[in-house]
């Protein structure tokens, strides 16, 4: 049995722990779906997630204010019972992140698309020579007349090939200027737009739709344009400070499922005569895993709720939330693997499968490493 005790902490209100139960309850029946064909599946995860009203917690709505706990709790309870409904939950949020923050009334009409499950989202942000160098974007938008034509490439994009929206971070710039982050800018663009071309899907060791784009000289409106004309960076920055604590949030989801599964493995498996749960090395593995999950729990919702509370940035709270969450969960998930023995790398597993999931989130959104610059420079300003 999972522990829910964290949900009396004070980081949260009655209508989190009713969120919390809806979500535990449509998770235990519908979870976890087949990972045979993700494009599918998500297909599937977003619409179902939609028409239950799941996916009103992962944008706000015009007029309304994000609930950053709410984001939270569901992406740990849906990626605890399926990695595959975290990332679909997720990309939902992230990729009309923009559009929620900053978008236009015209541009937040595809938030009733995407928060009912009716079209998926996408973020476009990394490019093959840039990575987590957000300033580095060499993709263009030039002025065409009243619109934009936009050129270049992106990769890794989660639901890239099957989106039906994205954001697209570009660079607007004069092509002698300097480059540098205040020449970016974000634009919505529809997945159906001429001259939007799949170069290649991208397999990785946790199933997920990922694709490299191209962009070839696609002809964009002046609406099109999120915010106003290099501030791209910005928008983008903001967008992250939200969802990297999520990122936590979801590695926490599955060090809680770890942890579950090795107690239960434990208490039921014995060696050398004695159930497993009676060895003192196995206690302290235990103890280390259940004390990762309560620090890393601290961190997600310390930032979650600062953000709740009305601060404009939360980037110290935030890479704290994510660094610490994901490395945790990493060290948590591995140590279930060892308690598992021989089950623990069998492919098909709990705990084989989480191995696989978790890796990846101590890249994307801002590698491990990144996060410690983002601290350090906040360490240092204050």
């Amino acid at each position: 049995m999972t522990d829910r005790s964290f949900l009396d902490w004070p980081f949260f209100e009655p209508r989190h722990r009713e969120l919390a139960a809806e979500l535990e309850q449509w998770a235990s029946a519908n979870l976890p779906v087949s990972h045979q064909d993700v494009d599918a599946a998500c297909r599937e995860l977003v619409r179902d997630l939609g028409e239950r009203g799941l996916l009103l917690h992962s944008a706000a709505g015009a007029g309304e204010r994000l609930d950053v706990r709410g984001l939270c709790l569901t992406r740990e309870i849906l990626a605890r019972h399926d990695g595959l409904a975290d990332f679909a939950f997720a990309m939902q949020g992230l990729g009309m992140g923009a559009v929620s923050l900053f978008g236009t009334p015209m541009q937040q009409a595809w938030l009733e698309q995407t928060r009912h499950g009716r079209t998926l989202a996408a973020f476009a942000l990394t490019e093959p020579a840039s990575g987590s160098d957000v300033a580095a974007i060499s993709t263009q938008a030039r002025r065409e007349g009243d619109g934009w034509l936009l050129q270049g490439e992106k990769t890794w994009i989660s639901n890239g090939g099957i989106a039906g929206v994205y954001v697209v971070f570009a660079r607007t710039e004069p092509e002698d200027a300097a480059p540098g982050a205040k020449g970016l800018s974000a634009f919505l663009l529809p997945g159906d737009a001429p001259g939007l071309e799949l170069v290649a899907r991208l397999d990785t060791m946790a199933p997920h739709p990922l694709a490299h784009l191209r962009f070839n000289d696609i002809r964009l409106p002046a609406g099109a344009l999120i915010g106003r004309p290099g501030e791209g960076f910005r928008i983008a920055m903001s967008v992250l400070d939200v969802f990297r604590a999520t990122v936590g949030a979801a590695a926490l989801g599955f060090a809680r499922r770890a942890l579950d599964e090795s107690v239960s493995r434990c208490r039921t498996r014995h060696l050398f005569g004695a159930p497993l749960q009676a060895l003192q090395l196995v206690q302290g593995h235990l103890a280390d895993m259940a004390l990762d999950v309560d620090a890393a729990a601290l961190l997600v919702y310390r930032a979650a709720w600062t953000k709740d509370q009305g601060a404009a940035r939360v980037s110290r709270e935030a890479a704290m939330a994510k660094l610490y969450a994901t490395e945790s969960a990493q060290r948590v998930i591995d140590a279930a693997v060892q308690l598992h023995g021989g089950d623990g790398v069998r492919q098909g597993s709990v705990v084989e499968s989480l191995y696989r999931e978790i890796r990846a989130l101590r890249i994307y959104e801002g590698a491990s490493d990144v996060q410690k610059l983002v601290i350090a420079r906040q360490v240092l300003a204050a």
